[in-house]
This record gives structure tokens, C-alpha cells and sequence, in this order.
């Protein structure tokens, strides 16, 4: 194992304190219990955001903290949910009268953990709501979920949500609002070669290096179908028409906009390849008559140094258009 770091035990802490000294005008790291938090007062009435989860999917969620989206993120360490404790506290931080709505990846450690920080957060009279993501199309349950798993679309409902906020809508319209995104979004992912744990020291699984993984979540752990490599028209059909498949079967939110589209790095992929894979994409879905009204393409939500990529599609209408339209830093 090749990897930039001093103790793998000591790999989030460090990280961390690399995180405050590079954004101090941005953001404030808190330490035991591990938290990040706004550095710039919040309004008092503001609906507060908190989202966490494992480390190694950087920028999420420490790097999402900000204006217009979260108000703190909790920070686990590698692949593993965080506790309640530092959830509490981020919570308790993130409460500026109007209450928290916690946004949580849907995967078993990070629901129960969050769920017992709610009725913490509760009996300390700060109101907290709830939306789970879970916009992975590759199948229901996993070693670590109960239904679908929360991935790439978590980054959209922060995003879309976090404007909401900003703007002074109340919990229960914020709350809506993340609701509404997380069930017009749906994803699907491919690895291209597994990630490295760090205090594991060795590949999360054998790969040989002319097959890929179609479906993998975002912790390291294998595919649904394993195949050859294909060209990249291939393996952009093969993200499209399952993720296609579901959005076309829901009910439009509002007048239908088209879609946002983002093709998110798993960590070690480049903007070559990306952008080549977004080309793709994109004639797919013009070819069926989908019209693309706003997209990413970068490192969003990775999994440490996996290479591959994920396909996200939210259907989108004026009033989600509108909110990821809002500023945001």
C-alpha cells in the first residue's frame, strides 16, 4: 500500500486538522467528539442542515459545509458510521431556533445512529426531522443496508434542501423539500479497480484488470455483475438504462424540466475520462428525448481511491431548478 499518511489510525484526525488549517475562513473543526461546523454565524431562525457519515467519501460531507448547504457534517471514521455523541453535538450546534433536519445516507449504522441523536437532540427540546436517502438503483439490501443505499443523490438533496433553508423556509418545508429530491433522484456506479482502506493495507476485493464492477455502493465493497470492460458508449448505456428505467416510471414532482445529471470520480479516475463518459451520457439521454438542465461532473462523492465513476439523474421542475440554482459556497 501507497498512501499519503503517518499513523492509519490517526488517518481522519489528521485529515481533520489538515481541513481547519486549509478553510479557516469557511469552516470550524471541533474535536472529541469530531464535528464541522459553519465559521460564520448563523441567522437565528434558520432551519439547520446536518449530514455525516464514514470518512473517505471526501468532499462529503465536511467539504459540503457551508453556505447554502450544510450547517455542520459528523465524520466517522473510514467507511464507518459516526457515533451519537458527535451527531448530538453537531445537532445542538446546528440549532438556531427553527430545528435540524439530519440528511442520512441509507445504510444501517448511520440511520440507528442518527435516529438515537433525533431523540437525544429531543429531550434537549431542539426538534430534529429526518430524510434518508436512498437513490441507488443497483438492488435492494446489502451487508450494511436494510432497501436501497444512500449514495451519490445525497449530495443534491444537500445542495437543493440547503437552499431551502438559506432562504428561511421552515423544517417542515425543508424537510419537504429533501423528500421531494430524494424520490425524483435515482444512481448507479461502476468501478473500473477496487479502493484501499488504509488500515487494512490491502484492496477491498480482486478485481482482474480486464473486468469491471456495474453497481457498487460507495464503501469499498464489491459490484452486482462483474464483466469485461467495455468501451465507454457501453458502460454509459448500461448506467443509463437502469436509472431511466425507475425515473420513468414516477410521477412527475412538477412540470417535468428534464434532469439534472452528474457524473461523479469514485477517487482515482480522471477528468479525461469524465468528461468523455458525460459526452456519452449525454447523447443518451437527448437520443430519448430527455433534456439535461443543469450537470456536475467531478469529484463529488468518492470512494477513497476506487476507480470508476457514478451516473446520477435527478427529474427535475422549476422549484427544484430554482433552489440548485440558489448561491452557494
Amino acid at each position: 500500500m501507497k498512501k499519503l499518511v503517518n499513523d492509519v489510525h490517526a488517518v481522519v484526525r489528521e485529515t481533520l486538522e489538515g481541513f481547519a488549517l486549509a478553510h479557516p475562513d469557511l469552516v470550524d473543526v471541533h474535536y472529541s467528539p469530531d464535528f464541522v461546523t459553519r465559521h460564520a454565524p448563523k441567522t437565528e431562525g434558520k432551519v439547520g442542515l446536518v449530514s455525516g457519515g464514514g470518512s473517505g467519501h471526501e468532499p462529503l460531507h465536511a467539504g459540503f459545509v457551508g453556505e447554502g448547504m450544510l450547517d455542520a457534517a459528523v465524520p466517522g471514521a473510514v467507511f464507518t458510521s459516526p457515533t451519537p455523541d458527535p451527531i448530538l453535538e453537531a445537532t445542538k450546534a446546528a440549532d438556531h431556533g427553527a430545528g435540524v433536519l439530519h440528511i442520512v445516507k441509507n445504510y444501517t449504522g448511520d440511520v440507528l445512529n442518527f435516529e438515537t441523536a433525533a431523540e437525544l437532540a429531543d429531550m434537549e427540546d431542539i426538534q430534529v426531522a429526518t430524510v434518508v436517502v436512498n437513490d441507488d438503483v443497483a438492488g435492494e439490501d446489502s451487508l450494511y443496508t436494510a432497501g436501497r443505499r444512500g449514495v451519490a443523490g445525497t449530495l443534491l438533496g444537500e445542495k437543493i434542501a440547503g437552499a431551502a433553508a438559506e432562504r428561511g423556509d421552515s423544517l417542515e418545508e425543508v424537510t419537504r423539500i429533501a423528500t421531494k429530491v430524494n424520490d425524483q433522484t435515482r444512481s448507479m456506479g461502476l468501478a473500473l479497480g477496487p479502493c484501499t482502506v488504509p488500515h487494512a493495507g490491502k484492496p477491498s476485493f480482486d478485481l482482474p484488470g480486464d473486468e469491471m464492477e456495474i453497481g457498487i455502493g460507495i464503501h469499498g465493497a464489491p459490484g452486482r455483475h462483474r464483466g469485461k470492460v467495455a468501451p465507454a458508449a457501453e458502460i454509459a448505456e448500461r448506467l443509463v438504462t437502469p436509472i431511466l428505467a425507475e425515473l420513468t416510471e414516477l410521477e412527475p414532482a412538477g412540470a417535468d424540466e428534464g434532469v439534472i445529471a452528474m457524473v461523479n470520480c469514485m477517487g482515482a479516475t480522471p477528468l479525461l475520462e469524465l468528461y468523455l463518459m458525460y459526452g456519452e451520457i449525454a447523447r443518451l439521454l437527448q437520443g430519448v428525448g430527455i433534456t439535461v438542465a443543469r450537470n456536475l461532473v467531478g469529484n463529488y462523492i468518492t470512494s477513497l481511491d476506487m476507480a470508476g465513476c457514478s451516473l446520477t439523474l435527478v427529474r427535475a421542475d422549476a422549484e427544484l431548478l430554482s433552489l440548485w440554482d440558489a448561491p452557494v459556497n
